[in-house]
């Protein structure tokens, strides 16, 4: 579905925020795109979706050069911002404005999903809503297009808890074999136990691109017993219930990802990870 080799870009000659970037993703997976601030994220969303033109390298998604900006293209992708603009439009206008470019957008689901995300008045001028308020509509439009490749900026800002759980859901309800779904957070507790797959930027690079079974199978998350060997602990921090690490998988054990401690894992021992992950 996305195919990038060899992607430049900077905002400026002298200095590029993404050199030699080389990734690649398939269908059928909710993918948490994560770095430091700076790093690029939301640079590289552009760049996919073609708001912005690459200074090198090849970007190819959905068999099109996003640069191109082709219609059939565009029908088949959402970008949801991390800002959301104040629109002096009804939400029911906003939507019969844009639902024609997606030819798979579905008002029944629209509707449904901002009944559970709780915007029930859609008369309501969307400049008159707050910035979560504003949020949701935009969550709700961007999931109801049925687009095959959904890229998200921060989605869960200014998300209370309730909506924030109901998000969850919803996005797992999209998930399906034919379908990526690509989420640039910060916020990774609010969205770990739904990804079935990291990207991690660091430096202009990508330190880091699995599916969450691979991570298990190489990685363990857990708590410290005394037994380690410290060679194979790539990051501890204390908690509540001990101290937690992550460790080589040397023997194959069982445990969930823990998205933060991976992302400080990741961070805290560069080579061991690009080692075991790009054999």
């Amino acid at each position: 579905m996305i195919h990038i080799k060899n992607l430049k870009f900077g905002y400026n000659r002298k200095s590029l925020v993404l050199d030699g970037i080389d990734l690649s993703l398939g269908a059928g997976a909710i993918t948490g795109l994560l770095g430091k601030n700076g790093v690029g994220k939301t640079t590289l969303l552009k760049l996919i979706a073609g708001a912005l033109r690459p200074d090198g390298g090849e970007v190819s998604v959905l068999g099109h050069s996003p640069e191109k900006r082709s219609v059939d293209f565009l029908s088949q992708i959402y970008l949801l911002p991390e800002e959301m603009p104040e629109m002096h439009l009804t939400i029911d206008k906003y939507m019969s404005i844009h639902a024609p470019f997606y030819p798979r957008f579905s008002e029944d689901e629209f509707r449904g999903f901002l009944a559970e995300l709780e915007i029930t008045d859609t008369s309501v001028s969307m400049s008159k809503l707050s910035m979560g308020n504003r949020k949701k509509v935009f969550i709700a439009f961007a999931l109801a297009t049925n687009a095959r490749l959904i890229l998200m900026d921060e989605p869960t800002n200014g998300l209370d808890i309730h909506s924030k759980s109901v998000l969850r859901k919803l996005l797992r309800t999209k998930a399906d074999e034919d379908r990526l779904i690509i989420i640039s957070t910060h916020q990774v507790r609010d969205l770990q136990n739904i990804l079935d797959a990291v990207v991690i930027l660091d430096n202009t690079k990508v330190l880091l691109n699995a599916d969450t079974y691979a991570i298990t199978q190489r990685l363990f998350f857990g708590i410290a017993d005394g037994s380690e060997n410290p060679d194979d602990v790539l990051y501890s921090a204390p908690s509540v219930a001990g101290t937690q690490i992550v460790r080589v998988n040397g023997k194959g054990e069982e445990s969930d990802v823990d998205v933060e401690l991976l992302f400080n894992a990741a961070f805290n021992a560069k080579q061991k990870i690009t080692e075991l992950f790009n054999k």
